[in-house]
């Protein structure tokens, strides 16, 4: 177990990343304006399958779904940056954070390669894949953010964890208005003191997690007009989309995990 010293060091750099979260929020929504233009002229397909993520978010929420991952595969992942026999999600509570760091990197190379051939793929097809794109990256997404909270001894099975997993992705694809009124609300789990309801009730706006995937693929659907630069740009956009995401999960779930342990540790004399 680490010192309370070092945690508060690990603490610090999670509380410079989260002052970082601030940035082109004016310039996010210059941006986004032609893509306003642009979703009105988007096939009606497409945004009947957005209806069809909603559907699907709330029944994760309630259940998991067809969402839930397997916990093995990150089981043994984490026994191996640690060298030490990990049977359940409980037996990672306790390991070094730079354990959970180690493994957080490698899973987050995993899914950004992941995300790049699949965004490369969808490209191939133009505007009209985005009907497979967006269900495709909103399901890795969700897979991730699971695997994340595994990698840090927490248990995407319990419904709290998949309301903090959906608050991770919410933080993730915020503006910073947004980011700042979700670190607010994640207040309750880092205190230890979050309940289902109390949550929920904060997530009556988790709809526009799948709105807000739409609106930043605008410039995915201007470029997949021209097949061969959509295989481009939907790599490169899946990339760097995926790569937000294990950042902010990572970020979030680790001081999440650091807190706890600070309550559970004395100074070093």
């Amino acid at each position: 177990m680490e010192s309370k010293e070092i945690l508060e060091i690990e603490l610090k750099r999670i509380e410079a990343w989260e002052k970082e979260q601030s940035g082109l929020w004016f310039w996010e929504r210059i941006g986004r304006l032609p893509f306003k233009i642009l979703d009105k002229l988007t096939p009606k397909f497409i945004h009947d399958k957005i209806g069809v993520l909603l559907d699907e978010i709330g029944s994760y929420l309630q259940t998991g779904g067809k969402y839930l991952v397997q916990e093995k595969a990150i089981l043994n992942l984490v026994e191996k940056k640690t060298n030490t026999t990990i049977e359940s999600i409980s037996d990672i509570e306790k390991i070094p954070v730079q354990a959970m760091i180690e493994a957080s990197q490698e899973h987050a190379e995993k899914w950004t390669k992941v995300a790049t051939l699949q965004g490369a793929t969808t490209g191939v097809g133009g505007i009209f894949t985005l009907a497979v794109d967006i269900p495709a990256i909103l399901s890795m997404s969700l897979k991730t953010l699971q695997e994340i909270a595994i990698i840090h001894g927490f248990d995407p099975k319990d419904k709290n964890e998949r309301i903090f997993i959906i608050k991770c992705l919410q933080f993730s694809s915020a503006d910073i208005v947004g980011k700042q009124a979700i670190l607010k609300e994640l207040s309750s789990f880092y205190q230890g003191r979050s309940s289902s309801n109390e949550m929920m009730s904060q997530l009556q706006g988790w709809r526009e997690v799948v709105y807000t995937y739409r609106d930043q693929f605008g410039w995915k659907k201007l470029f997949q007009m021209i097949p061969i630069a959509g295989i481009i740009f939907g790599a490169i956009s899946n990339r760097s989309m995926i790569q937000d995401l294990t950042e902010t999960g990572n970020m979030l779930y680790r001081k999440r995990r650091i807190l706890e342990r600070m309550q559970d540790v004395q100074p070093e004399n």
